[in-house]
C-alpha cells in the first residue's frame, strides 16, 4: 500500500514525488517511457528561475536523482486504468496492480507533430515547439512558425523579437486565432504571413536549413531558407484512462483549477495534463508542489 502513486515522472510528477517524500509519505511514481517528460528534449533551459542555464537531459535528470534519492520509488510501466475500491485506489498497468490511499495524475501532454519526414531527427537541431523555450537561439536567423491559433500567433510575435525574419505559415487563410493578434503581427516589417500553405519537407543534413511549403489551393512549392521551424498546432493530452474517475475538457485535458484537486476525492492532478492557460517548466514543478502536498493533507 502505498500512500502517494503519481503516473507520470516528468517535471510534474517527480516535483510532487519530492513534496510527498518529505512529508514522510511512502511514494511511488509509473512512466511509460523515461523519467523526464519533454523538456528532456531540449538541448538548452534558460527560462527556470534560478538555473541560467542547463541541458533539458541535465534538469530532468538531477530532478528524478533529487527524487529516488529522498526515497521515492520509481518504476516503468503504462497505465491502463485506476478503479476505486473503496478509500483505495487500485492503479493497472499492463504487468502489475497497485494500491494506494491517493493519485496524482502528471500524464504531461503530447505536441502534435506536423508528421513530416525527418521532423523527429530535426527536434533539438532546429524543430522547436516551445517558441518561449527555444526562440532565443535563433536571433538574427529566419525562422517560419506552423499554426493558427492564439499560441502560433503569440509565438510569431515573441520571435519577431528575436529573428531577422518570421513566416507564418497556415493551412487556411484566416487565423483562428485572436484578431487583435494578428493585426499586432500585420503591423511587424519582419513578419511575412504564408497563408492556404503547408510544410510538406524539411531540408538540411545534421541541422535544420530549409522547408518545402506547398500552397494547398495551386499546388506551387517553394522553398524558405529558415533554420528554425517552430510547430504550434496543438497539443494532445492523453487521459482516456482515466475518465471513469475524473473529468475532462472537450479537449481531453483533466478539469482542475490552481488547488490541483479534481472532482474525485484523493485524486489529484499536476502539469501540462490539466486545464490551464501556462504550461511551462516553472509551473508544472509549481503544480507537482501543489499536488504533492495536496495529497499529503487528504491523508493526514
Amino acid at each position: 500500500m502505498y500512500d502517494i502513486i503519481i503516473v507520470g515522472g516528468g517535471t510534474a510528477g517527480l516535483s510532487a514525488a519530492i513534496y510527498g517524500v518529505r512529508a514522510g509519505k511512502r511514494v511511488l511514481v509509473l512512466e511509460q517511457k523515461n523519467y523526464g517528460g519533454q523538456i528532456i528534449n531540449s538541448p538548452e533551459v534558460e527560462n527556470y528561475p534560478g538555473i541560467k542555464k542547463i541541458s533539458g537531459f541535465e534538469f530532468a535528470t538531477g530532478l528524478y536523482e533529487q527524487a529516488t534519492g529522498l526515497g521515492a520509488e520509481f518504476e516503468l510501466g503504462r497505465v491502463i486504468r485506476i478503479e476505486e475500491d473503496g478509500e483505495k485506489k487500485r492503479v493497472v498497468t499492463e504487468e502489475k496492480e497497485y494500491e494506494a490511499k491517493t493519485v496524482i495524475l502528471a500524464t504531461g501532454a503530447k505536441n502534435r507533430p506536423l508528421g513530416v519526414e525527418r521532423e523527429e531527427q530535426f527536434i533539438g537541431a532546429g524543430v522547436s515547439y516551445c517558441a518561449t523555450c527555444d526562440g532565443a537561439f535563433f536571433r538574427n536567423r529566419e525562422v517560419a512558425v506552423v499554426g493558427g491559433g492564439n499560441t502560433a500567433l503569440e509565438d510569431a510575435i515573441f520571435l519577431s523579437g528575436y529573428c531577422s525574419k518570421v513566416y507564418v505559415i497556415h493551412r487556411r487563410d484566416e487565423f483562428r486565432g485572436e484578431e487583435k493578434l494578428a493585426e499586432a503581427l500585420r503591423k511587424k516589417e519582419n513578419v511575412e504571413f504564408v497563408l492556404n500553405a503547408v510544410v510538406t519537407e524539411l531540408k538540411g543534413d545534421t541541422s535544420l536549413e530549409g522547408i518545402i511549403v506547398k500552397n494547398v489551393i495551386t499546388g506551387e512549392q517553394t522553398e524558405k531558407a529558415v533554420s528554425g521551424l517552430f510547430v504550434a498546432i496543438g497539443q494532445m493530452p492523453d487521459n482516456n484512462a482515466f475518465t471513469n474517475l475524473i473529468a475532462v475538457d472537450e479537449k481531453g485535458y483533466i478539469q482542475a483549477a490552481e488547488d490541483c484537486r479534481t472532482e474525485t476525492p484523493g485524486v489529484f492532478t499536476a502539469g501540462d495534463c490539466r486545464t490551464k492557460a501556462v504550461r511551462q517548466l516553472a509551473t508544472a514543478a509549481s503544480d507537482g508542489a501543489v499536488a504533492g502536498l495536496a495529497a499529503c493533507e487528504y491523508i493526514g
